[in-house]
């Protein structure tokens, strides 16, 4: 008896070891290295360091050029690109955070072909983070862990929230966008209510140093840890992958059954079950650190990195 759960486990390490290796289908470049990237109807829109927006036609490969953000001025009075930090979609509105004059950020809307502004640089804020609650709200963090819920139509903010005193690393809402939950260098995540800030719930002691990155689909929850751990927590059900590098980028497939994670140093990336924890596929090709991992499905998923390309890959 003894031999046999002996004779199990070792299958199931052999299984856990023995993912697929998968090459990119396409590539495609653009202007500057990436900074952001989500997907709206058929089309993916994309930011870069450059602070050009970009969109691309899921059906055509068509890349277009949509808005170049005007240069700005460093702390030097030195000419640079206005870096666009972070985007996001709601209907035909596009939120753009981006760098401003001296190392302060601005938002800004795109919308019919004409650039916005919601918050200038002016305000000397330094926005880490920005997305859309609704058509005329959104919430966005700062690099001092604050969070704000800012009214578009108004010009005012509804609260400001002091999360903790670990600076911010990176934040997600839930699908109904009723729930933000904010990562941090302190490797707990903090769940607030969105529309009031009302803390809910932490959930602490997995990642033990920052927190890059953060996912969330179907109340499963993803990190991307400083610590080499990417911890997932469904629903009661709590356990971590520990790889040999940084991890960097997360995702979740829409239906929160496959996890994405920036896997080693060779910006390989590997999916696994977060039901199962079995590896299943490592996709590789990525020529730089990765920042963006982007499921469009259950098979078909997008990864960016500092560089100026965007892989494509095809799970079996």
């Amino acid at each position: 008896m003894n031999a046999l759960k002996i004779l199990m486990c070792l299958l199931f390490s052999f299984l856990l070891s023995h993912a697929k290796n998968i090459e990119a289908s396409y590539s495609f470049s653009l202007d500057a290295g990436v900074t952001d990237m989500i997907k709206h109807k058929k089309k993916l829109y994309i930011s870069t360091q450059e602070g050009t927006l970009f969109s691309f036609d899921l059906d055509t490969k068509e890349i277009k050029a949509l808005v170049k953000m005007p240069k700005t001025k460093d702390f030097l009075n030195k000419v640079m690109p206005s870096k666009i930090y972070s985007l996001d979609i709601i209907e035909n509105r596009i939120l753009l955070l981006a760098q401003g004059l001296k190392g302060a950020r601005h938002l800004l809307l795109y919308e019919n072909k004409k650039l916005l502004t919601v918050l200038s640089d002016e305000k000397h804020l330094f926005i880490s983070q920005a997305k859309f609650i609704n058509k005329n709200l959104i919430i966005f963090a700062s690099l001092a862990n604050e969070i704000y819920l800012y009214n578009i139509k108004e010009k005012k903010s509804l609260y400001i929230k002091q999360i903790s005193a670990s600076k911010f690393s990176h934040f997600v809402l839930n699908e109904k966008k009723d729930k933000i939950i904010i990562a941090d260098e302190s490797g707990d995540l903090k769940v607030h209510k969105s529309l009031s800030g009302e803390f809910i719930k932490a959930y602490e002691k997995q990642n033990l140093d920052n927190v890059f990155q953060v996912a969330i689909k179907k109340n499963v929850i993803l990190t991307a840890g400083q610590d080499r751990r990417a911890v997932v927590y469904n629903q009661g059900k709590t356990f971590y992958k520990k790889v040999k590098f940084l991890i960097y980028a997360c995702a979740l497939s829409p239906s929160a059954n496959l996890a994405a994670i920036a896997h080693d140093e060779e910006n390989n990336v590997l999916i696994f079950n977060t039901k199962t924890k079995e590896e299943l596929f490592v996709l590789k090709g990525n020529k730089m650190l990765l920042n963006r991992i982007l499921f469009i499905n259950e098979k078909e998923l997008f990864i960016s990195n500092d560089g100026k390309s965007i892989n494509y890959y095809i799970l079996p």
